[in-house]
């Protein structure tokens, strides 16, 4: 069955930096365009970011922009999340997803699988 597992949480200081990635199985990675999400307590799940599926055109939500990027490695069916400058607003369960659909999707709905989410905690 289709997997999404997500590491590279954890408790970093403003200002900081941490690298989500996110190791795909069971599936055509290749195939499918990825994306990462987050949800903060009492939150609706909100869109960060989406690469295509050969990584060849990256989308971000404006709260992120310019302070983390999306890339991947499909050899590795990996995607990943550089994040830089953290900030306390940034503390969040992060969650990849992946989907079949040929554009970028910011909505969550569209996306076909999803991750358990990993912890990511920015302290002031």
């Amino acid at each position: 069955q289709v997997q999404l597992v997500e590491s590279g949480g954890g408790l970093v200081q403003a200002g900081g930096s941490l690298r989500l990635s996110c190791a795909a199985s069971g599936l055509t990675f290749s195939s499918n365009s990825m994306g990462w999400f987050r949800q903060a307590p009492g939150k609706e799940r909100e869109f960060v970011a989406a690469i295509s599926k050969r990584g060849g055109s990256a989308y971000y939500a404006d709260s992120v922009k310019g302070r983390f990027t999306i890339s991947r490695d499909n050899a590795e069916t990996t995607v990943y999340l550089q994040m830089n400058s953290l900030k306390p607003e940034d503390t969040a369960v992060y969650y990849c997803a992946a989907t079949g659909a040929a554009v970028l999707i910011i909505r969550p709905t569209r996306y076909e699988y999803w991750g358990q989410g990993t912890q990511v905690t920015v302290s002031s």
